[in-house]
């Protein structure tokens, strides 16, 4: 039987969000009683909180919707690395020890020994040329347990300017306190969302007997 790890943050009112950002927040427009079968709620967010992938569009007004980027990247054998308090970036020398042959066409990062439930205005990014040398070995897609790619202050995203160029896939808000550094099979499929510039996704990790 596999072992299923869910690396997806609680998404509530007190999910952190992104300076600027829509926060998590949800209304009952229906409830059980007489008269009305069942709850129904509405919800309203950014589909930048919680573990999400970005769109070709977040960057790029001439990319592709969430709804039209290709699956294949966000399913199958993924790499998890430690580079847990390298600082505000992630280097080359964080990961090269794990970055060898074999490297999957998936690679996630762990930078926090235990993620935060509040805004992190210091979070640990990629380095723009880590990016571009994952992509050189054949990386399809970058994740990470940080908010964005790119240091929260960041005003040219130059790490989501490579992942643009080199036509890689992005997941972050990723929750990893729990994984040890390996391979596993990775599943993190967003919504199809056909105008959305990025979608929630349920992010597990397996391993296979």
């Amino acid at each position: 039987m596999s072992r299923i790890w869910d690396i997806s943050p609680a998404l509530d009112t007190a999910s952190p969000v992104f300076p600027g950002d829509t926060p998590y927040s949800q209304q009952w427009c229906a409830t059980l009683g007489p008269g009305c079968p069942v709850n129904v709620s509405a919800i309203t967010l950014s589909p930048h909180v919680g573990a999400h992938a970005d769109a070709p569009l977040h960057y790029d007004n001439a990319g592709a919707a969430i709804g039209a980027v290709d699956l294949v990247p966000f399913l199958g054998p993924c790499r998890v690395i430690h580079a847990i308090g390298c600082g505000p970036l992630i280097e080359w020398q964080h990961i090269a020890h794990a970055a060898g042959p074999g490297l999957p066409a998936r690679v996630l990062v762990r930078t926090y020994a235990h993620a935060p439930r509040v805004w992190d205005p210091d979070l640990t990014a990629y380095a723009p040329e880590t990016v571009s040398r994952l992509a050189d070995l054949g990386v399809l897609l970058i994740g990470i347990d940080t908010a964005s790619i790119d240091p929260a202050s960041s005003k040219s995203l130059d790490s989501h300017q490579v992942i643009r160029a080199r036509g890689l896939r992005v997941l972050e808000n990723l929750v990893l306190d729990e994984v040890e550094e390996g391979d596993y099979e990775l599943i993190a499929l967003p919504l199809k969302l056909m105008q959305a510039d990025a979608s929630p996704v349920r992010a597990i990790l397996r391993h296979t007997p």
